[in-house]
């Protein structure tokens, strides 16, 4: 899986170019390049065997060359070449947020720090405030920045742990002695971010299994290897653990290797207290078998209707399951439709018109193109007089269209004051308005909250976007009121988005259940910068069933009639 090394080294080319003065344009293509590989859900090895590298919005004949490179090679000549115009250890302080190009060519150049440890042990000496003067603040947001590279390091998105599992169960499911096979763990219960990889398998041939698990080509490291366990380590660094068992333990299997261990410890609990025992192999009465072929019959013999995975944490579940009072989930069928998407009018990959036929071929019946607004120049926020034009493309596509609508939309700014990017007259005019905060995350709580819920009070305002403003591995989420944001969404009638980015999934599983708890609605969207993106609502969904929220409390599960009515203020 080389989908996230030839992301990192194409943003690593977009840095050095700007470092060196390079064009603009150039460096935009190689960032969005970074961006939209970092995206894929499919394994970019794969795309290149099929000859399919032209179909990735934004990667021409010179990228794909780069790409097919170093698929082949394993480096890229150009990456090289150009590594040796920086300074040493440049690129590894680039990782950290908050420090910029010209900041970690000050720290180089000035005290020759040139990696994470280093400059550790130099704020705390206090050398950059006497060496560069540096402000308190300034140390305090680098010191912030390593504390978030060194937690990014230690786990993978929920999107690049799935994409890692499947490269590792795919060559394996066409073995022969493999009858089943599944990623248990963390991964399977949508946790927002994986620190390893869990593999279940059925065979009656389990050293058959042992010996292709450890030889595929994405192991680099046996760590242990015995007749029905093995773990290893990819290549990328994340332990992969593989487990084989009898078809009549897989389901008892399945149950102790999703966890999560909490939930482990309460259902033994439960079976202790009916006479039973539960664990990997079965549920026994003393020493006799009664049932763990399957998930239900494990669940059954404990007196439990079928507990969905992304909510086995021990957070009530288990107390509701006794009582027949599990909530129904929200499912990926339930979506109608994705109300925050982007297109080429801005920073998107793709047309309307192909983003509108991606979102037909998933079922959807309805999609909003909600570009940036005008304020927003670094994404090509739209003017007023642009806007018009991209309004009489959507009713010109919508004539000709069918099967789905597109919605004519806008994320548009909330800027420093609360205020909207565009006036009330502009705004009435959009079918969708998604509300964001894009700037100023150091403003204080109340500040930020203050921007929110003043957005939520506007009357053409129906979504709040990623509403804590996170991004995994690179930004935490701000410091606001929840309690207060919850409560103005909830008497405005505004909606809070679950975003399916991958590096977002904000609102995160408590925020969803509190938001539910509290009569919040909720739009799960995929803020899609291209065509392949739109399949991340996925992620979406599972951030939703692990916050408990059904089909109800989603407005995009409404049919475009019921939506274009309960968004109404």
């Amino acid at each position: 899986m080389k989908n996230a090394e030839v992301s990192r080294i194409f943003g690593n080319i977009a840095t050095i170019l700007e470092i060196l003065g390079e064009n603009s344009f150039r460096i935009r293509a190689y960032e969005r390049a970074a961006q939209t590989i970092g995206g894929l859900s499919e394994d970019i090895e794969e795309i290149a065997q099929n000859e399919r590298l032209s179909e990735i919005p934004g990667i021409g004949h010179d990228l794909s060359g780069l790409i097919k490179e170093y698929l082949k090679t394993d480096k890229i000549k150009l990456y090289d070449e150009l590594k040796k115009k920086v300074p040493e250890g440049l690129l590894t302080l680039l990782d950290i947020p908050s420090v910029g190009p010209k900041t970690a060519k000050l720290l180089y150049e000035k005290f020759k720090i040139k990696n994470i440890p280093v400059l550790e042990k130099a704020i705390k000496q206090g050398k950059l405030k006497q060496a560069f003067g540096f402000k308190d603040k300034t140390i305090a947001n680098i010191q912030k920045g390593i504390e978030i590279f060194k937690k990014s390091r230690a786990v993978m998105t929920l999107a690049g742990a799935e994409l890692l599992a499947r490269v590792f169960i795919a060559p394996l499911k066409k073995e022969r002695a493999v009858k089943k096979i599944i990623a248990a763990g963390s991964l399977r219960r949508c946790k927002e971010t994986v620190r390893d990889i869990d593999i279940l398998a059925v065979s009656s041939k389990p050293a058959e299994v042992m010996e292709a698990f450890c030889s595929l080509p994405e192991v680099a490291d046996i760590t242990a290897k015995g007749a029905t366990k093995a773990s290893v380590r990819a290549k990328d660094g994340t332990q992969i653990d593989c487990r084989v068992v009898e078809q009549k333990s897989f389901g008892a299997s399945l149950v102790y290797f999703t966890g999560s261990k909490d939930f482990n410890i309460k259902l033994r609990g439960l079976a202790i207290k009916k006479g039973l025992k539960i664990n990997e192999y079965g549920v026994f009465r003393k020493d006799k078998y009664i049932s763990g072929a399957t998930e239900e019959e494990v669940f059954a013999a404990l007196g439990l209707p079928f507990i969905e995975p992304e909510l086995r944490e021990n957070t009530g579940e288990i107390e509701l399951a006794c009582k027949s009072k599990l909530p129904r989930l929200l499912q990926l069928k339930d979506i109608k439709g994705d109300l925050h998407t982007h297109s080429t009018w801005t920073d998107g990959d793709n047309t309307i018109a192909e983003m509108a036929e991606a979102a037909k071929s998933l079922g959807y019946s309805y999609i909003a193109v909600t570009d940036h607004s005008q304020s927003l120049k670094v994404a090509g926020g739209l003017s007023v007089a642009k806007l018009k034009k991209k309004k009489e493309e959507i009713e010109k596509l919508n004539a000709r269209l069918k099967g789905i609508r597109v919605l004519y939309g806008t994320e548009t700014e909330i800027d420093s004051q609360g205020k909207l990017d565009y006036e009330d007259g502009v705004l009435k005019e959009f079918d969708i308005v998604v509300a964001a905060v894009h700037s100023g995350f150091k403003q204080s709580r109340q500040q930020l909250t203050g921007r929110i819920t003043s957005a939520c009070k506007n009357k053409y305002v129906q979504i709040i976007a990623h509403p804590t403003g996170r991004l995994w591995g690179t930004r935490e989420a701000y410091d606001i009121d929840m309690d207060e944001i919850f409560r103005a969404a909830r008497d405005t009638n505004t909606a809070l988005e679950i975003n399916s980015f991958p590096k977002r999934l904000d609102l995160n599983d408590a925020n969803c259940r509190r938001a539910v708890e509290r009569g919040v609605k909720l739009a799960v969207n995929t803020d899609s910068h291209s065509v392949e993106q739109l399949s991340a609502m996925r992620y979406g969904v599972g951030m939703a069933r692990r916050g408990w929220v059904g089909a109800a409390s989603v407005i995009n599960t409404l049919p475009l009639s019921q939506l274009l009515k309960a968004i109404r203020k």
